[in-house]
């Protein structure tokens, strides 16, 4: 769960050409509301030219980029959070991810069939919202229902979970989101087994037609999800689900010269899987020798003798230190021997907090 972005959205948004182009896994795509029921999950690399960079310097035999999940989860419509349209199973399948990536359509055709009968992107992700919320207040409000005993009996972990509880269920009332609620971290305990949808971070994908990349900033719908997207503190990238699925076919050079041919210098895809990378609370570390360079994912924040254990587990029982330098430094010196020669490499202990591209090496000892 901890690495897993969900894609939602209403029906016929393009949320399953979207995600058949991120994963090329050949999920099921059709101009008909539900044509996903069961969610379909996918594993992606993360593009990291760094990687090709310390190919250059290492020459390894073998390179391993860092992935995690994207799962395609069918539409929700209005009523969701009472099982409209199959509703409560599909909010079930976002309870399981860690993220959400909400598609919405900005762009009009009048072959694809919207299910309010209209393209209007703010009242889409208003609908979304809401269900979300909705089904949040559900949860919360029959929690706070199980804990009244607890409290009149004096149990005082339960008092301090039951203030928490009537704070985030204020804010549901309010139609806000549980993000919009101050936490500390003891509190972000006494709920985390909720599960609640609301609390997930979130990324707005606008979908704008095959011509309509370059043209974004003119775009109304677009501006008018931005906004309300700032306003929240999300993110947004803007997309076209049909141009990535033909960008998604081809390789090398062909997608290069497609890419140019439209006047991007990289795909759509790679910007959304970077900032879903990002919105997950990752950073990536990397190990670079002549077997293998190879890339590795950790929540922000991990501590060195975490990291190693990533690898294995017995790096993190034995571990002794770890032999850091950052990628800047090693790409800037050419090579590790330089980098060693220029006093760039240094050794920390226990207690250091790894930085996105360190390039590692963990002595142990078990």
């Amino acid at each position: 769960m901890s690495n897993s972005v969900g894609i939602v959205g209403l029906p016929n948004v393009g949320k399953s050409t979207l995600f058949n182009a991120i994963t090329q896994a050949g999920a099921e795509s059709a101009n008909y509301p539900f044509c996903t029921i069961d969610p379909n999950v996918g594993i992606v690399e993360v593009p990291d030219p760094r990687l090709t960079k310390l190919t250059e310097i290492v020459v390894p035999n073998k390179v391993v980029p860092t992935a995690f999940e994207f799962v395609d989860i069918a539409g929700l419509v209005k009523g969701a959070s009472k099982g409209e349209g199959l509703g409560n199973q599909f909010l079930s399948h976002i309870r399981e991810v860690a993220a959400i990536s909400q598609v919405v359509r900005c762009f009009e055709d009048e072959n694809i069939t919207h299910v309010a009968g209209k393209v209007d992107p703010l009242s889409d992700i208003e609908t979304i919202n809401l269900e979300l919320v909705f089904a949040d207040l559900d949860s919360v409000t029959r929690r706070i229902e199980r804990i009244a005993r607890k409290v009149k009996a004096g149990d005082a972990e339960a008092k301090l979970e039951l203030n928490v509880l009537e704070r985030l269920q204020a804010a549901f009332e309010e139609g806000r989101a549980a993000r919009s609620v101050e936490l500390n971290e003891d509190e972000h305990k006494l709920v985390r087994d909720l599960h609640l949808l609301t609390i997930k971070p979130m990324l707005y994908v606008c979908n704008v037609a095959e011509d309509g990349i370059l043209t974004a900033d003119e775009n109304p719908h677009v501006q008018a999800v931005k906004k309300h997207a700032a306003e929240e503190g999300a993110e947004v990238v803007v997309i076209s689900a049909k141009v990535e699925s033909e960008i998604a076919e081809l390789e090398g050079e062909d997608k290069e010269m497609f890419l140019q041919e439209l006047g991007l210098e990289e795909s759509g895809l790679d910007r959304l899987i970077r900032a879903a990378y990002k919105l997950l609370g990752l950073i990536t570390y990397f190990t670079a020798g002549v077997q293998e360079v190879r890339a590795w994912t950790i929540d922000v924040g991990t501590k060195a003798p975490q990291a190693a254990g990533v690898i294995h587990t017995d790096f993190e029982r034995g571990f002794i230190r770890a032999e850091v330098v950052a990628y800047d430094d090693l790409v800037e010196a050419g090579s590790v021997n330089a980098a060693r020669e220029k006093g760039k490499y240094r050794l920390e202990g226990k207690e250091y907090v790894m930085k996105d591209g360190d390039v590692v090496h963990f002595r142990f000892n078990v």
